[in-house]
């Protein structure tokens, strides 16, 4: 063992180092073209890239719940999410929510929970093997709210110990210390839909060899499972706790003024977002399930052309690979048409280049000219800006936005007196973003409330 007194002799001659290749050799060259040619397969007839997000099990497994909380099992998709999910068990029989990461307690009990639903008994080793890993990381009780959130639907978790989600914030005046257009755009499409699922409770029971009794490690009879407080007396987190408290006292006196008027105000904010020129609420997974959810909690059945809408969109991020069904969190078209300008032309392909006209053209076609949700905090008066995706147009970001601009100032456009307007356009909203502090948020302006944080760490 060495102590920061020793001398450690390094030696005196330098490391071998290979010869760097130069700009123009030929192999270089050979690998760019090669390269070129094959983004250029890749384009889309009208101009467009979109590649493949790829992430962990954890969207399969939430689909295999949904759809026994719905109790319509498609059951080939089923069995497809099965192998998704064990292709991706690690060897200590967890689940981890990166590449090469560790074990990680939600998505390991949502494998295991969804493996069961499909009938994987927990007899079967990988299912021991499973449990074991889940039992070590401190099982169900251990998981965060979003993830015991759907526990609940199925039965599996006290809606009680369960932090209330007042669906009134949705009527809170702008000023109000908590307003959903002071949490991130994700959060308030997340929150909206949830906040209706909280009142209803809509609980599906299961069967007894269902159930999960087995992942908690004191069993549930008798078990306090209240989130914990801060030792500090004065944190954000325990103030949260206390209204939270605070909000369960008042539930079973039933004195909800307002929660009428509330629900309807959620549910008409929802539907608006899930409308035309959004390709569901917020384009992203946990939003789009939360909305399946709630609408199918208020009512609305499979035909009904809302819901229908809904779950179309949601389908449109199943990758239907006959060798490995998967979920994509989203869609990254806009993001990756520009990026793979940027490298073309950078590369050495002519700005001039029809494809790069063509891609060119499909970009200026998705600028999003609607004053959406980010007109609460910014009230510059012109729309523009770009999303990731292919149809949200109430969440163009910033991040998309500087990513066009950086790609289409590479090509040679046709009209040039067309393009020089939306870069003014675009540039000057932008601009409109730029907070307080000197940075740019990607969705919302002045969205620096440090004590959410608290909110969504609970």
């Amino acid at each position: 063992m060495y102590r920061s007194t020793d001398v450690i002799a390094l030696p005196s001659a330098r490391p071998e180092v290979a010869e760097p290749f130069a700009t123009g050799d030929p192999q270089i060259l050979e690998a760019i073209a090669r390269a070129q040619e094959n983004l250029l397969k890749q384009q889309h007839p009208d101009g467009h890239w979109c590649g493949e997000l790829l992430v962990d099990s954890t969207l399969c497994s939430d689909y295999v719940l949904f759809m026994h909380w719905m109790g319509e099992v498609d059951n080939q998709r089923q069995q497809r999410c099965v192998r998704h999910i064990l292709k991706r068990q690690l060897p200590d029989g967890g689940w981890n929510i990166y590449y090469g990461g560790p074990s990680e307690i939600n998505a390991s009990v949502k494998a295991y929970f969804a493996l069961k639903l499909a009938g994987c008994t927990p007899d079967t080793p990988f299912m021991a093997e499973a449990r074991a890993t889940i039992m070590r990381l401190g099982g169900i009780p251990q998981m965060n709210t979003f993830s015991k959130l759907y526990l609940a639907l199925l039965g599996q978790f006290p809606w009680k110990y369960l932090p209330t989600i007042p669906v009134e914030m949705v009527l809170l005046p702008s000023w109000s210390p908590f307003h959903i257009y002071k949490m991130s755009s994700w959060s308030r499409a997340m929150l909206v839909p949830l906040a209706i699922i909280n009142h209803f409770k809509p609980t599906r029971a299961l069967a007894g060899d269902k159930q999960l009794h087995e992942l908690y490690p004191l069993g549930t009879e008798h078990k306090d499972f209240t989130l914990p407080r801060d030792e500090r007396f004065f944190t954000w987190r325990n103030l949260f706790l206390r209204v939270d408290e605070f909000l369960k006292i008042l539930h079973p006196l039933r004195f909800r003024p307002m929660r009428k008027r509330a629900l309807e105000e959620a549910e008409r904010w929802m539907l608006e977002r899930i409308g035309e020129g959004s390709d569901g609420l917020a384009t992203v997974f946990p939003a789009m399930l939360n909305a399946l959810i709630a609408l199918r909690t208020l009512g609305y059945t499979k035909n009904n052309p809302v819901y229908a809408k809904a779950a179309k969109d949601f389908a449109g991020l199943f990758v239907d690979d006959p060798e490995d069904f998967r979920i994509q969190p989203c869609l990254s078209p806009v993001w990756d048409t520009a990026i793979n300008i940027i490298a073309l032309v950078e590369s050495g392909l002519p700005a001039d280049h029809p494809a790069l006209r063509k891609a060119a053209d499909w970009l200026i076609g998705k600028e999003v000219r609607l004053r959406g949700d980010w007109t609460t905090n910014n009230p510059h008066p012109e729309a523009s800006g770009w999303a990731f995706e292919y149809n949200n147009i109430y969440y163009p970001d910033t991040d998309d936005t500087a990513m066009v601009l950086m790609a289409l100032r590479l090509v040679q456009p046709p009209d040039s007196a067309a393009l020089a307007a939306v870069f003014r356009r675009a540039i000057a909203w932008q601009l409109s973003f730029q907070c307080r502090a000197g940075g740019w948020g990607a969705f919302d302006k002045e969205v620096t409330q440090g004590w959410l944080d608290a909110v969504c760490r609970s």
